[in-house]
């Protein structure tokens, strides 16, 4: 009995192992581009981010019960003003004192009553520890930054290559940023 147990541990520990070997390369995750990721969107439909191959992205990792939260109303704006330079994806994640805790179904009826959020939102991810989601491996990767709150910002080139971060103390309509579009 004991001999099984500890076989089940050792496939189960090697499993672990090879599987955190196979989803991140030593430089950073998988993925070659920005263009390689398939994500839910916050009503369960897979996005495919080749879709976006051209223009540019701005990633933002958001949170309902935030200080920043009011920035929804930014992004929106953003959104109705560089729609046709820039696409606007927001990341519910509650990595940051818990300030995320609804499900995407209350999280996208808060975006829709509060602040009429139009820009495209995906499903609820973690944005960093040890369950970071791949998209957020490789945008560290690319930057050498992780968000520092909710409502960090990530600035995507159009050849899908040059990323620039923007601390979540930017507003959305910040002159550094909004040069850049």
């Amino acid at each position: 009995m004991k001999k099984v147990i500890v076989i089940s541990i050792l496939i189960v520990g090697l499993g672990a192992f090879l599987t955190s070997k196979l989803s991140k390369s030593p430089s950073g995750p998988v993925a070659d581009s920005i263009y390689d990721f398939k994500i839910k969107s916050i009503d369960g439909k897979e996005i495919d981010f080749s879709q976006y191959k051209g223009k540019k992205l701005l990633i933002v990792n958001t949170a309902s019960r935030c200080g920043k939260t009011p920035q929804y109303a930014g992004l929106e704006k953003l959104h109705e003003q560089f729609g046709e330079r820039v696409n606007i994806l927001g990341f519910p994640a509650n990595n940051f004192l818990w300030q995320e805790p609804g499900s995407n179904e209350e999280i996208a009826a808060f975006c829709e009553r509060n602040y009429g959020v139009q820009f495209q939102m995906f499903e609820k991810i973690s944005v960093k520890g040890g369950d970071q989601h791949p998209l957020y491996q490789w945008l560290q990767a690319k930057t050498g930054k992780k968000p520092d709150w909710n409502f960090a910002k990530y600035l995507v080139s159009e050849d899908g290559n040059t990323v620039t971060y923007f601390s979540s103390g930017i507003e959305p309509l910040d002159e550094a940023l909004v040069k850049q579009l």
